[in-house]
């Protein structure tokens, strides 16, 4: 067995061989907490979750961190904003609420708690450690100027653009911070001297003054406090590759860690064609999401591409997701009652086929691996009208395992209450009385009464199956 994934830094797949044999470490930038979660962010940690479920799966012990950044330029300007409005809620309150609407939205989709979830302001002190050994190495320094700033040196660093395979003198002048003290517009920031528009409590003591880390060295830090100086894959969004993990990989390098072996990103997610952007108001919001969805199919919709794709969110996605999840909820629903009571009901094992695991270990290919999902299903149903119990057991073990692996088991306690709604409830309710009435209607040889009520189901896009164990109702 040999899992293979595409790096970003030799810009080729590669077999994924951990550093520690039966171990995987992983490290995946999370959100910067500054306003509600949106479509984008749910895809993002759905991708590691499913990296992270396919390696344990396969044996692997899974260490998966992912960090909260709960201080950031981003964060202030929010607060200040909502504070000019009459707002007195402050920069750590709205950083705390906002990241409880990151966990709801990825409990929801069932997406695995981290191993550690640290956040950027518990590890301040860290920070400021890996600063004062750049500037002992001759890889940073503070602002001539007194303002607190400390930059990195790019020119310092030989190897600085590897990661994205650009020179130095191609790149754009670094936007984080002003320019106005730097030795090369490229150099990117490290800590930032306070300003006295920024609120206090925004501010830690350091050599070179009160201030607060910049952005990239915050995850160099968590990554080194929680897996060390070497781990294996370090993920994120496409948008992450520059400057963000190109600067990660600067400092930590320059400090000589061996940093990260592989470099993983994940697609982006548009909207009807067009890029998420507030300037053409159409970010997708998780709080939308999960209002017009149930959540496994939210997660259905978010996993079915493959991780390095750009989904493309449209009017029709959660439809078509809807039906092709049903397709697989319908399949087991109807496995289990026919296997109900007799020797395969209990049959069940946690092997997933052959072809399923090649296309898994294959970048995780999860298309691939759908297919034969539904290749399953379209094998068991063909069993089911055959009669042939067997093979009807086997297929449901199979499509069970396969779901359970992708986070999208139906029969999952975590998803108990999609199925307890109260529009579900009421519906169930009804459906099932009219079911009674049809059968009275049957057994007194009312057959018109019974028809009818059938063509009435048929037409709301119910549709009833008789077998040995009674009539039963699915949405197709």
């Amino acid at each position: 067995m040999t899992i293979r994934l595409y790096d970003t830094r030799s810009a080729s797949l590669v077999d994924l061989e951990p550093r520690e044999p039966g171990k995987v470490g992983i490290y995946v930038c999370g959100p910067t907490v500054q306003a509600a979660p949106h479509i984008g962010h749910l895809r993002s940690a759905l991708v590691y979750d499913i990296w992270r479920r396919w390696l344990t799966y396969r044996g692997l012990d899974v260490t998966l961190v992912r960090n909260v950044t709960d201080i950031d330029d981003k964060i202030l300007a929010r607060s200040a904003d909502a504070a000019a409005e009459g707002s007195s809620e402050q920069w750590w309150a709205l950083a705390y609420r906002v990241e409880l609407e990151f966990t709801a939205g990825y409990n929801a989709l069932g997406i695995l708690p981290p191993s550690y979830e640290p956040r950027a302001t518990a590890n301040i002190s860290e920070m400021r450690d890996l600063i004062t050994t750049l500037i002992e190495r001759g890889h940073a320094y503070a602002a001539a100027d007194d303002s607190g700033d400390v930059y990195f040196d790019t020119q310092s660093w030989p190897s600085y653009g590897e990661l994205t395979r650009q020179k130095l003198d191609d790149m754009v002048a670094a936007a984080d911070a002003d320019p106005r003290s730097k030795r090369d517009p490229r150099d990117f920031a490290l800590w930032k001297g306070s300003k006295p528009s920024e609120p206090a409590s925004a501010a830690w003591s350091s050599p070179w003054g009160d201030g607060r880390p910049g952005w990239h060295i915050e995850c160099s830090a968590m990554s080194r406090r929680y897996l060390g100086g070497a781990f294996d894959i370090h993920g994120g969004g496409l948008d992450l590759r520059f400057p963000h993990h190109e600067n990660e990989l600067a400092q930590s390098s320059a400090l000589g860690d061996d940093f990260a072996r592989h470099w993983v990103h994940n697609g982006m997610v548009n909207v009807n064609g067009h890029k998420m952007s507030k300037s053409l108001g159409n970010s997708v919001l998780v709080r939308d999401l999960l209002d017009a969805a149930r959540p496994i199919v939210v997660r259905y919709l978010l996993g079915a591409a493959h991780y390095r794709s750009t989904i493309d969110y449209t009017d029709t996605s959660l439809a078509e997701a809807e039906a092709a999840f049903e397709r697989l909820e319908v399949f087991i629903e109807r496995a289990s009652r026919r296997l109900r009571d007799t020797r395969f009901d209990t049959a069940n094992t946690n092997e997933v086929p052959e072809a399923f695991g090649e296309a898994m270990d294959d970048d995780l290919a999860v298309p691939q691996a759908l297919a034969v999902v539904h290749e399953t299903i379209r094998s068991g149903n063909a069993a089911l009208d055959d009669g042939d119990l067997a093979a009807v057991a086997t297929a449901r073990s199979q499509v069970i395992a396969m779901a359970q692996v992708l986070g999208i088991n139906p029969l999952d306690p975590r998803w108990g209450s999609d199925r307890s709604e109260p529009a579900v409830a009421a519906l169930s309710a009804l459906v099932d009385k009219l079911i009674e009435d049809r059968n009275t209607a049957r057994a007194a040889k009312d057959f018109a009464v019974a028809d009818r009520i059938r063509d009435e189901l048929s037409a709301a896009g119910i549709t009833l199956e008789d077998d040995s164990t009674g009539s039963h109702w699915s949405l197709p």
